[in-house]
């Protein structure tokens, strides 16, 4: 960050990411989820949205930009670093909603970083880390989720700009992005995917990725989406009907989008895994401080075996599930991911599992929560309600269970 940044920062400039930086980042975002979300979050939840506000406190705390580049607002940092920030807001947040969302750009801005000219970079990322804009990724359509060769959406390159027409759907942020990262079929360019397993080689040929200015876009029409869970974060199904683009803002080589989405996945449900991790730290604290305090048959709840054989059994599941993050964020950190070849074939495999195993251990521990907290645990209000929600959206998004274990599988060779 920069040096001008005030002392309330979560991170600065220099640090060497040991572990008393760890400790000190966890606590101040623990701080700010306890002070400025949790209280809030139930009320939000009934009104479809948290305030935007919310985007600029977060960046004032330096939380957008963590592992950006300085040069552009943000502050270098590990994974390890990262996965701090997300746990401790997952945890003490509690609310997937609130992540969802006030992270969208955590997806909508990588192919921005790898892929996008300087002139881009520069155009959209500060805004962004700064709060003041928001960034979302469009890559979902009505007719297909996690199979991305079979888009429809298209982008007809005319004169000095692209006309995009389609539609999208599930997008996180969706309604009140300002930039939006949308996957489109074009016709002026072919990638060279051959060596690709993801998907078939037709099937993805052709594929792009432009930005669009989302803001007063004409021809744009975007609708709200109701939800079982995620309710504070905004989830639009988006019209794109002649809209206009300039072909500046086509992230990367015409056709090259393919190989841009396939990447940016790794990332996306890393991230998923690591929240998902949180989560389940929530519903464990939230069941352990009930079953400490409920008293049935002149005892506490955490006084019966069964409830206690609970508590452990979700112990066992986070622990698991914690050791293997950072197995996986370590090896991302060394450069597994860009190593090529079968390293990196096998660390997309992890991380493919990885998801599968965390969102499974969130579903365990956010059911055995709600079965101690019994009749509460039913009742809004409650973190364990609220999370058990939105389980099913944290094991669909970024790749359902069965897209996952079939790219894990062919990963391995299998």
């Amino acid at each position: 960050m920069n040096a001008n940044h005030t002392s309330d920062r979560a991170v600065a400039p220099g640090l060497d990411e040991d572990d008393n930086d760890i400790e000190t980042l966890s606590y101040l975002v623990t701080r700010f989820a306890t002070k400025e979300i949790a209280p809030h979050v139930t009320e939000w939840d009934r009104a479809g949205e948290f305030p935007r506000a919310l985007y600029g406190r977060a960046a004032q705390l330096g939380l957008l930009g963590l592992g950006y580049p300085e040069d552009l607002g943000g502050t270098p940092a590990s994974q390890r670093m990262r996965n701090a920030m997300s746990l401790a807001l997952a945890r003490h947040g509690a609310s997937g909603g609130v992540f969802a969302g006030l992270f969208s750009h955590n997806i909508g801005l990588p192919p921005v970083l790898r892929h996008g000219s300087d002139a881009l970079q520069r155009e959209i990322v500060p805004p962004v880390l700064r709060g003041e804009k928001i960034a979302a990724l469009a890559i979902t359509e009505p007719g297909g989720g996690s199979d991305v060769a079979s888009i429809r959406t298209t982008a007809r390159l005319d004169g000095d700009h692209y006309v995009i027409n389609g539609e999208k759907t599930f997008i996180t942020s969706g309604l009140r992005a300002d930039y939006l990262t949308v996957a489109v079929r074009t016709s002026d360019g072919h990638s060279a995917f051959d060596e690709l397993d993801e998907a078939p080689a037709r099937g993805a040929r052709g594929i792009s990725l432009i930005v669009v200015p989302a803001a007063g876009c004409k021809g744009l029409s975007r609708s709200a989406l109701d939800k079982m869970g995620w309710r504070c974060s905004d989830t639009a199904h988006l019209h794109f009907d002649n809209v206009r683009v300039p072909a500046r803002y086509r992230i990367g080589a015409a056709g090259e989008g393919f190989r841009m989405i396939m990447g940016n996945f790794n990332g996306e449900r890393l991230g998923m895994s690591v929240a998902a991790l949180g989560f389940s730290q929530a519903c464990y604290d939230e069941a352990l401080e009930w079953a400490r305090q409920r008293k049935t048959f002149g005892q506490a709840l955490v006084e019966h075996q069964v409830i206690r054989h609970k508590l452990v059994d979700m112990q066992m599941r986070i622990a698991s599930t914690q050791a293997w993050v950072d197995a996986v964020s370590e090896r991302m950190d060394s450069g597994d991911e860009h190593a090529g070849g079968d390293t990196a074939a096998r660390w997309v495999a992890q991380v493919c599992m990885l998801k599968n195993h965390a969102t499974q251990t969130l579903q365990f521990c956010a059911d055995q929560a709600v079965q101690i907290l019994g009749g509460m645990g039913y009742m809004q209000g409650t973190r364990s309600e609220r999370i058990y929600r939105e389980v099913k959206v944290m094991m669909i998004g970024g790749g359902a269970e069965e897209i996952m274990k079939d790219l894990a599988a062919r990963q391995l060779g299998l």
